[in-house]
C-alpha cells in the first residue's frame, strides 16, 4: 500500500464517523511561548484541552507535521543512528473535545487497524495504565476491560507512569494513555524472545504505532494535577512506522516515504545505501544517508512555513538539523560541495499532494539550504586549519577537551569530526574535559533563561476575551486571572487577563501595547509589554493592584501606539509597493513593527539598487499623499476575503472568520492596528536594504516622527559639512576634490613606506639571531601592519630557516605580524596562525592567517613587549 493511500484511507475513516478533517497547522508555532515547533498532533488544539477556545467541531482529525529535536522531545541524535526515530515526522490523529471517549477512541483504533488496513491482530500488543498511588491516580481499569473484549489478555501489558501518562511539558494538559504496539519480527526471532517482553525496550522492531491518550488532567506549577473541565481524546499514530509495518520492511527508511530522497542521494554522491550492511564502512553510509533523509524534510518543511535559519530560538535549532546532515555528507559521504538543496525537487514531487507549501516555497527552500550549505562547509575547512594547529602545537598524545571545546563553540567545528580525525592521526581526545566545558556552558545558559512560572489564579471565571483595542484606547476592565513569573533576565513580574482588552498584543509581527491601569483610588499600575498567549491577550506588570477584583480603567499609551499603527499600514504599502516595482514572486517573509521603526523581510534573489529602492520610496509616499482611508472589514469570511483580493500571508494560520484592511489596491488579512488615513503616516523612509538569508532580503524603515527626526538629522549635518568646507558653493565637488588628493598623497605615502621597509632591512638583518638552526627576530617596528608586511616578506628573503615576529602599534592600535619561512614550517611543524594566537594574548587580542604568515590585532599595547620576549619559546 503506497503512503498517499495509508494517509488517505486514515483521514477516509474518521471523516466516515463523524470527524471534521483539518489541514496540518505550520510546523513552526507562533504565539505559544511554551514550543518552539509542533512537536505532537495535539499541540494546536491544546486551548480547546485549557477549555480557554472553542473547536470548530468536538470531532476532529488530521494529519500533522511534527518536529522533535528540542526540550522534553529531543530525539535528534538517535535520528539516523537506528531506523525509527524522525526529526520531522507526520502524526495521524482524532481528536475528541469533550464528545467521545476510551470506548469509541478504542474500538475505532482496533476497526481501522485490523479491519481497514489488514494488520493481523496477532502481532498486536496494547498497554493501559497502571496507576500511580503517589498522584492518586487509579489503574485504568476502564480501559483495560474493553481491550479484553477485542485482544487476548494475555497481549495487555501494564503500563507505568513513563510509558503510559502522556504529558505535554511540565505544565498543561495530560492524562493516561493506552498505547498500541506492533512486532513485525520474524517467526524465528518470535519464537526465541516473546514480543511482550520487548515493547517499549526500543527494539526496532517492536514498536509503538499508535497512542490513544484520555485527557483527563492539567499538570500545575507545582507538579500537582487538577481535573480538566472535560474529558477528551488525544490520538496520535506514527505514519512513517505505519507505514512500515503495511508495506512489509524492516525500516522506516525502506518505505516509499524515504525511498526516493535516498535513491536521490545514491545518485549524487555516488554512494550505496544497503538494506543490511556487511560492514562499520557500510552502515556508516548507511546512518549518513538516513540523516540526509531525515533532516532535508525537517529543515524544508520548517523553511516553508517560514523559519528561517538563524543563530538564535527556533531558527538555531533549524541551523543544527541542517549541520548535522552536512557535516554527517562531508565525513561519510565525501561530500565537499552543497548537495542537499537538490533533494527538495525530490521533495515537493513526493509529498506538495498533502503539503503544498513544500511545492509553493520550493525555490525558497533550496536556495536557503544551499546557502546554508555553502556556509557550514566553509567553517568545516576552516575548523581544519584550525584543528591542524591545535595538533601542530600540541605536545603529547592527548587533545585538551577545553581547546576541543573552542573548536566546537566558536567556531561550530562538530566533535565527532574532531575525533574522527584525531583517532586516524593516532591521538586521542579527552571526552570527559569536553563534556566538563559542555555542561558548564548549558548551565550557565540554562541560568541565564531560567524562568519559574506559576500557576493561574482565577478571579472570574470568563472564556472568551473581547479585545476593543482597535475603536478605544481606554476601557474599563476586570482582572479575571492572574499569575506570577519570574526569571534570571526580567525578575519578577506578573501577567494579567483581562474579561476585555484595550492592549494590543503582540502577535502578527507587531509588538504589544504599553500603558498602564488605573484603580479605583487613583493607584497606577503600569503594563510594560502585551503579549499574545494562544487565543488570549496577556499583559506584564512589574506589581499587582491592591485590590484584584475592583473595576480597573485600563490605558494604552497612545503616542507608542499612534506610531506603530503608521509603521504597520507604511508595512502593508511598501509590500504592495515591491510587489509592483519588483514583480508579484515577492511574498512576505517575517516583519517587526515597533514604534521606532519596521522591518520586512520579503522573497527576492538579488540586491535592491538604488534606482528600486527610490522607486518603491516614492510609491509609498504616492499613497500617503493620496490620502487614502482605512476599510476595514472585520469578521467575514476568509473564502470571502479572498475573493475580494485580501492577500493572505503564507505560513500564518488564519480561522474562518479574518480582519480585512483595505487601502486602496493593498488588501491583506491583518489583524494588526492601523492608521485611519494613510496622510498620518506623513512619510516613508528605507533606511537599509541587505540579504538576510538566501534568496531573502530586508527592509528597515522610518515614517511619522522618526522620518521627521531623520530629515532635521540629515539637513544638520549638511550644513556641518558645508561649514567644513568653507561654505563650498558646491559641496559635492570640493569633497570629491578632497577624495582625489587623499588618494594621491596616500599613493605617495605607500611609495615612501616601502622604501622606509627596505631601508629598515639592512638594518634588521644585522639583528636576526640564530637560535637551534633558526634566524629568530622579534621587534617592535614604527610602521603600519601594511609595512610590517611588507618588511617581514623583504626579511624573508635572506634564508630559509626566518622566524619574525613584527609588532606595530599605529594609532594605539597593537598589531603582531609572524613570517616562518615555509621550509620552518614543513621541517619545524611551525604555524604562523597558532604562533599569533598565542602571542595575541598578551595584547587581548587574536588572529590566524596562513602557516607562513598571519597577524594578530589587539587591544592592550602594553602587551607588546611581553608578546616579544615570548616569541622566542617558539623556536628554543
Amino acid at each position: 500500500m503506497k503512503s498517499q493511500d495509508v494517509r488517505k484511507q486514515f483521514l477516509d475513516f474518521f471523516e466516515s464517523k463523524g470527524h471534521l478533517i483539518v489541514p496540518s497547522a505550520p510546523i513552526v508555532l507562533k504565539n505559544d511561548p511554551t514550543l518552539m515547533f509542533n512537536n505532537s498532533g495535539m499541540a494546536q488544539f491544546k486551548e480547546y484541552f485549557l477549555g480557554n477556545a472553542t473547536p470548530k467541531s468536538k470531532r476532529i482529525a488530521d494529519t500533522q507535521k511534527c518536529l522533535r529535536v528540542s526540550g522534553k522531545h529531543n530525539d535528534l541524535e538517535e535520528v539516523g543512528i537506528d531506523t525509527y526515530h524522525h526529526t520531522m515526522f507526520e502524526m495521524l490523529g482524532n481528536w475528541s473535545f469533550g464528545d467521545y471517549f476510551k470506548k469509541e477512541a478504542i474500538n475505532w483504533a482496533w476497526e481501522l487497524l485490523t479491519e481497514v488496513y489488514k494488520i493481523p491482530k496477532d502481532i498486536l500488543y496494547v498497554s493501559v495504565f497502571e496507576g500511580n498511588a503517589e498522584e492518586n491516580v487509579p489503574f485504568d481499569q476502564e480501559a483495560y476491560d474493553i481491550w479484553k473484549t477485542l485482544i487476548d489478555e494475555d497481549r495487555i501489558i501494564l503500563g507505568n507512569k513513563k510509558d503510559n501518562f502522556w504529558e505535554m511539558g511540565d505544565q498543561g494538559p495530560c492524562g493516561p494513555c493506552s498505547e498500541i504496539h506492533v512486532d513485525i519480527r520474524s517467526a524465528e526471532e518470535k519464537a526465541l524472545v516473546s514480543g511482550k517482553d520487548l515493547v517499549n525496550n526500543d527494539h526496532p522492531h517492536v514498536v509503538e504505532i499508535w497512542n490513544n491518550v484520555f485527557m483527563e488532567f492539567n499538570r500545575k506549577a507545582d507538579g500537582s494535577l487538577e481535573k480538566l473541565p472535560a474529558q477528551h481524546v488525544d490520538t496520535g499514530m506514527g505514519f512513517e512506522r505505519l507505514c512500515m509495518v503495511l508495506q512489509g520492511v524492516q525500516s522506516n527508511y525502506d518505505t516509499d516515504v524515504f525511498t526516493p530522497l535516498i535513491r536521490e542521494i545514491e545518485t549524487i554522491t555516488g554512494t550505496k545505501y544497503t538494506i543490511k550492511a556487511k560492514d562499520e564502512a557500510e552502515e556508516k553510509i548507511n546512518i549518513a544517508i538516513r540523516v540526509i533523509a531525515d533532516h532535508v524534510r525537517a529543515v524544508a518543511f520548517a523553511i516553508a512555513d517560514g523559519q528561517l535559519p538563524s543563530n538564535t530560538g527556533a531558527g538555531y535549532v533549524i541551523r543544527r538539523i541542517l549541520r548535522r546532515a552536512i557535516r554527517y555528507g562531508f565525513t561519510f559521504l565525501d561530500t565537499k560541495e552543497p548537495f542537499i538543496y537538490k533533494l527538495v525537487e525530490t521533495l515537493s514531487t513526493q509529498m506538495s499532494g498533502s503539503f503544498p507549501e513544500i511545492r509553493t516555497q520550493k525555490a525558497l527552500c533550496s536556495n536557503v539550504i544551499r546557502e546554508e550549505e555553502s556556509s557550514f562547509l566553509r567553517t568545516l575547512d576552516q575548523g581544519l586549519v584550525l584543528l591542524d594547529a591545535v595538533i601542530n602545537t600540541n605536545s603529547g598524545k592527548i587533545i585538551e577537551g577545553k581547546k576541543a571545546f573552542e573548536l566546537y563553540d566558536t567556531y561550530g567545528f562538530p566533535i565527532d569530526l574532531t575525533a574522527l580525525i584525531l583517532s586516524e592521526k593516532g591521538l586521542e581526545l579527552d571526552e570527559k574535559g569536553f563534556q566538563e566545558q559542555l555542561q558548564l556552558q548549558k548551565e550557565r545558559s540554562r541560568a541565564a533563561s531560567k524562568v519559574t512560572t506559576g500557576d493561574w489564579n482565577v478571579l472570574v471565571e470568563d472564556d472568551v476575551q473581547e479585545f476593543v483595542g482597535y475603536d478605544r484606547l481606554k476601557h474599563n476592565v476586570k482582572i479575571t486571572k492572574y499569575r506570577r513569573v519570574e526569571s534570571v533576565k526580567d525578575g519578577e513580574i506578573f501577567q494579567l487577563v483581562f474579561n476585555s482588552t484595550p492592549f494590543y498584543g503582540e502577535s502578527g509581527g507587531q509588538t504589544g501595547d504599553k500603558g498602564y491601569l488605573e484603580a479605583q483610588n487613583g493607584d497606577i499600575i503600569y503594563i510594560v509589554d502585551t503579549k499574545k498567549e494562544n487565543s488570549q491577550t496577556v499583559h506584564l506588570a512589574k506589581s499587582l493592584p491592591e485590590n484584584l477584583t475592583d473595576s480597573f480603567t485600563a490605558v494604552v499609551d497612545g503616542i507608542q501606539r499612534a506610531k506603530t499603527s503608521s509603521n504597520h499600514t507604511a508595512t502593508h504599502l511598501l509590500h504592495q509597493g515591491l510587489r509592483k516595482i519588483l514583480g508579484t514572486h515577492i511574498e512576505q517573509k517575517g516583519s517587526m513593527v515597533r514604534s521606532a521603526s519596521l522591518r520586512f523581510d520579503f522573497s527576492h534573489f538579488s540586491k535592491m539598487t538604488d534606482d528600486e529602492i527610490k522607486e518603491v520610496e516614492d510609491f509609498v509616499n504616492a499613497r500617503i499623499r493620496e490620502s487614502l482611508p482605512l476599510i476595514e472589514k472585520r469578521a467575514i469570511p476568509k473564502d470571502q476575503a479572498l475573493q475580494e483580493g485580501a492577500m493572505a500571508l503564507f505560513g500564518e494560520k488564519y480561522g474562518d472568520l479574518v480582519r480585512m484592511i483595505k487601502f486602496g489596491d493593498s488588501v491583506e488579512l491583518c489583524g494588526g492596528t492601523h492608521v485611519p488615513n494613510t496622510s498620518d503616516i506623513w512619510h516613508f523612509k528605507i533606511t537599509s536594504e541587505g540579504a538576510v538569508a538566501a534568496g531573502i532580503r530586508r527592509i528597515e524603515a522610518i515614517t511619522s516622527e522618526a522620518a521627521k527626526e531623520f530629515f532635521e538629522s540629515q539637513l544638520l549635518s549638511f550644513y556641518e559639512i558645508k561649514e567644513v568646507l568653507k561654505n563650498a558653493v558646491d559641496p559635492v565637488k570640493a569633497i570629491q576634490t578632497l577624495q582625489d588628493e587623499n588618494t594621491s598623497l596616500k599613493k605617495q605615502l605607500e611609495v615612501l613606506l616601502k622604501d622606509k621597509a627596505k631601508n629598515m632591512k639592512g638594518e634588521l638583518a644585522q639583528e636576526l639571531q640564530e637560535v637551534n638552526g633558526v634566524q629568530f627576530l622579534a621587534k617592535q617596528v614604527n610602521l603600519s601592519p601594511e609595512g610590517a608586511k611588507d618588511l617581514a616578506y623583504e626579511l624573508g628573503t635572506l634564508g630559509k630557516n626566518i622566524f619574525l615576529v613584527l609588532a606595530t602599534a599605529e594609532d594605539g592600535k597593537p598589531m603582531l605580524s609572524c613570517y616562518i619561512s615555509k621550509e620552518l614550517v614543513a621541517e619545524k611543524n611551525l604555524n604562523a596562525g597558532a604562533v599569533v594566537r598565542e602571542l595575541g594574548k598578551c595584547i587581548l587580542g587574536g588572529g590566524g592567517g596562513q602557516p607562513f604568515f598571519a597577524t594578530a590585532g589587539g587591544k592592550k599595547v602594553e602587551g607588546i613587549q611581553e608578546a616579544l620576549e615570548k616569541a622566542i619559546e617558539f623556536v628554543k
